[in-house]
């Protein structure tokens, strides 16, 4: 599956082969995390496609918080110019898809958010 996860990550994220290493490494993360998340009793079979779906957005998440730190934003050489989305946009676009995966799970695995907490009665 780690390989179905990563094709879609970079599909995501348009990944360079420069970032194929820390790439795939997010994704094996991101399969552990949305693994250790599911409910008790579900599988990640049980969840279909939104599971690879789920942990590929949530490694371009992670990688697109990362690329956010980079200092330089956009360069022209002659006619070719390249820019890069900012800090403010990578973060924007990092929460875009952590939320998307959280959405895909939301009924197969638990909140990344949820405590229990006792209350006297």
């Amino acid at each position: 599956m780690l390989e179905t996860i990563l094709e879609l990550a970079r599909t995501v994220s348009g990944a360079g082969e420069a970032e194929t290493a820390l790439l795939e490494a997010l994704c094996q993360a991101a399969e552990t995390e949305w693994t250790s998340r599911l409910r008790e009793g579900v599988t990640a079979a049980d969840c279909g496609t939104a599971f690879p779906c789920a942990a590929a957005f949530t490694a371009a998440s992670n990688l697109a918080a990362g690329r956010g730190s980079v200092a330089v934003a956009s360069f022209q050489a002659g006619d070719v110019s390249v820019e890069g989305l900012g800090g403010a946009d990578s973060a924007a676009l990092a929460e875009a898809l952590r939320n998307t995966a959280e959405r895909l799970m939301a009924p197969y695995a638990q909140a990344a958010d949820f405590s229990f907490r006792r209350v006297r009665g």
